[in-house]
């Protein structure tokens, strides 16, 4: 089982579909996915930046 900081081949491909999906399945409904999700609406790109970030950090 991978530690929880490490990020598959999945949650990269959902964080470039769609940013704030992948960000939810991550951290759920905290800061994180607010954030995204706000990104995501003013721009797709700085939410896809935004949530590969999140997921990888």
């Amino acid at each position: 089982m991978a530690d929880r900081g490490s990020a598959n081949c999945i949650d990269i491909l959902l964080a470039i579909l769609l940013p704030p999906l992948g960000v939810f399945l991550k951290f759920g409904c905290k800061v994180e996915f607010w954030i995204c999700l706000v990104l995501t609406v003013l721009g797709y790109i700085p939410g896809i930046i935004y949530a590969i970030y999140a997921i990888t950090k």
